[in-house]
């Protein structure tokens, strides 16, 4: 899924549930605001109660909003948002500049991936190390930037599993879709292939060595150096597109 090309939305409900939720991330509705009154957004929208309550319904769930009786559907304050729910991540996107996303996510990686990467090289066992591998030698494999994102994903998931703690697995496999787009992002780097390649291929020795410390060296490296190719490509883009 590409999330700054959304499909568009089939059903009335669909079409609600992304349009107040854009409003919330993108700050049209500001925490603690009403959303408007229901009378309004059924004649908006062109739907019954039942439906429109329904997609309040998806809004809660996904932590934008409250709803309270006899006060109404109040949106939450921005730490209480699923921020890794698919759609949340998607408004999230296509509402702040490319360049702030990157960087936000990529603290969350330098926080989690490096103590994954030390864990799994003392924790994975024989079949751990050789999906590494496998994972490993199909971005060796790929031809093309494109081809180059599904292995790289399988990659980083598949050392968060070898940690063999669910907590992390769970982690990894919820990061994975914005991970998608930190590496659409450094895969615009006209040298990604060459770059990527010996970064990654330290942290596989390092696992396959169960060397702890060099793995979280290696596992920092990389993401220092995936900074490093993402200002190139941000620096190269007018500033109206980032």
């Amino acid at each position: 899924m590409d999330y700054r090309h959304p499909q568009t939305r089939k059903s009335r409900h669909g079409q609600i549930v992304q349009d107040i939720g854009t409003d919330i991330v993108s700050g049209r509705l500001k925490p603690g605001e009403r959303l408007p009154a229901e009378p309004l957004l059924c004649e908006t929208y062109g739907v019954s109660r039942p439906v429109l309550r329904e997609a309040t319904r998806v809004l809660v769930a996904k932590g934008l909003v409250v709803s309270k009786p006899r006060v109404g559907s109040i949106v939450r304050a921005s730490e209480d948002w699923h921020l890794l729910d698919p759609d949340v991540l998607y408004w999230t996107l296509n509402s702040m500049p490319e360049s702030d996303f990157f960087r936000s996510l990529l603290t969350v990686r330098r926080i989690i991936e490096p103590a994954a990467a030390a864990l799994a090289a003392t924790a994975a066992d024989a079949e751990d190390v050789k999906r590494i591998e496998s994972a490993y030698a199909d971005m060796a494999a790929a031809q093309t930037a494109d081809g180059l994102l599904e292995p790289d994903l399988a990659f980083h998931r598949t050392i968060m599993a070898a940690t063999h703690n669910r907590m992390l697995a769970y982690i990894g496999n919820m990061l994975s879709l914005a991970l998608s787009e930190s590496i659409k992002l450094t895969s615009r780097h006209p040298d990604t292939h060459a770059l990527s390649l010996p970064r990654h291929k330290a942290i596989l020795t390092a696992i396959q060595n169960r060397d702890p410390l060099g793995a979280r060296q290696a596992s920092l490296v990389q993401l220092e150096n995936a900074s490093v190719d993402a200002d190139s490509v941000l620096a190269d883009r007018p500033l109206s597109s980032i």
